[in-house]
């Protein structure tokens, strides 16, 4: 695109700038073609519906920034058209998103492990030999019982 511009039209300063938004539009150009030879149907099969989700609000975000770019070329100020208010919106959803996998990720409270953790904190050396002593108690009376009968 900028190779096939004369240079006389626009300042030199600019050159190096329109050239690195040419390559950064066929980037554009090739991913796009890229996303647009798959079957969006086989694609979100296999997908998840997290996935399918995000999927969906990258492509539409990308979308509405590439027409966001198209107003900028334009001439017309993207702030105040509709649009605005269309990324907005979707940036909520990404959000939204955002926030559900987050809490997929959190770590879990093991109730078992917490409830090990708490009794071994509180454990108490002489409450355990106390315990001990009832239980080898408890154990002697009952084989004097049994050697007794």
């Amino acid at each position: 695109m900028a190779a096939e511009i004369n240079t006389e039209d626009y300042p030199q300063e600019i050159d190096e700038q329109l050239t690195g938004f040419d390559s950064s539009v066929t980037e554009v150009k090739t991913m796009l073609e890229k996303l647009m030879a798959m079957n969006r149907n086989d694609l979100q099969q296999k997908l998840d519906p997290l996935d399918q989700a995000k999927l969906d609000l990258m492509s539409a975000y990308t979308l509405n920034s590439l027409f966001w770019m198209y107003l900028v070329t334009q001439g017309v100020n993207p702030r105040e058209h509709g649009i605005k208010q269309e990324l907005e919106r979707i940036r909520t959803y990404m959000n939204r998103v955002k926030e559900i996998t987050d809490k997929k990720k959190a770590a879990r409270l093991d109730k078992g492990a917490a409830a090990r953790f708490v009794r071994n904190a509180l454990y108490d050396a002489e409450d355990k030999d106390s315990k001990k002593k009832v239980a080898s108690r408890r154990a002697s009376k009952t084989r004097n019982t049994t050697i007794k009968t």
